[in-house]
């Protein structure tokens, strides 16, 4: 469950855009969206924006009406919600736990297909990992003779994890091309954090994590050895 800030679509605040940054990250991450609306509010411009972004996204939508806490009452409001072009809306009251369970069927409804090789136990999913720009896709790159991952010399390129399949005469693997870790304390754009929650999920369905280090970087604990030694 991925829980994102409001969506303005036209705003140039910079923490709005941020919002709506992460927002359009957790669109790509997401197998199901719940395009939440208020019921007593009715349809607003924001909705009709929003809504072009998720039809663009070409991924299951569930239309949820919140707020309708007298059911029978509100849900007579959500038929201007069939304007959005997303189906059926569903009425529900957070507060209340009023209509949950139709929308967990939808939502259940919704969920793609596995692939072929999800349960597969004899694909080996190996996951690449390091810091930002040590040349994990390169790695990739040259294990599958293609350029497959872009590689670039801006830290940062891979945002998401990305699975490639390679299969040689050993077997069948699963590459897994993810975003660079740092440390907490470097982190601060809202995009990087979701790009981390993604490698560290990529790290718990993995079988093998390969680490990546920079050869020609040292540790700061060997700065600081060399240093005081000079000294």
């Amino acid at each position: 469950m991925i829980d994102t800030g409001g969506i303005e679509p036209e705003s140039e605040d910079i923490i709005l855009s941020q919002m709506r940054e992460q927002a359009n990250l957790a669109i790509g991450m997401a197998d199901v969206i719940i395009f939440l609306t208020d019921v007593r509010q009715g349809v607003t411009s924001a909705d009709k924006e929003i809504s072009i972004m998720l039809k663009k996204s070409k991924k299951p939508v569930v239309l949820v009406c919140n707020k309708a806490d007298n059911f029978e009452k509100d849900r007579q409001e959500i038929y201007e919600f069939y304007n959005l072009g997303l189906g059926d809306p569903y009425p529900i009251s957070a507060t209340n736990a009023i209509g949950i369970g139709d929308v967990l069927d939808k939502i259940y409804e919704s969920f793609p297909e596995k692939s072929e090789n999800e349960d597969d136990e004899n694909v080996i999913r190996v996951a690449v990992i390091g810091k930002p720009n040590v040349g994990k896709s390169s790695l990739i790159n040259n294990i599958l003779g293609e350029n497959r991952a872009i590689v670039s010399d801006i830290a940062g390129t891979t945002r998401d994890a990305i699975d490639t399949e390679f299969e040689n005469e050993k077997g069948k693997y699963i590459l897994i091309d993810t975003a660079g870790v740092r440390k907490k304390s470097k982190v601060k754009e809202s995009i990087e954090k979701f790009s981390i929650m993604r490698t560290l999920l990529a790290i718990e369905r993995a079988d093998v994590c390969l680490m990546m280090i920079d050869a020609t970087e040292r540790s700061n604990r060997s700065r600081c050895k060399n240093s005081r030694r000079g000294s």
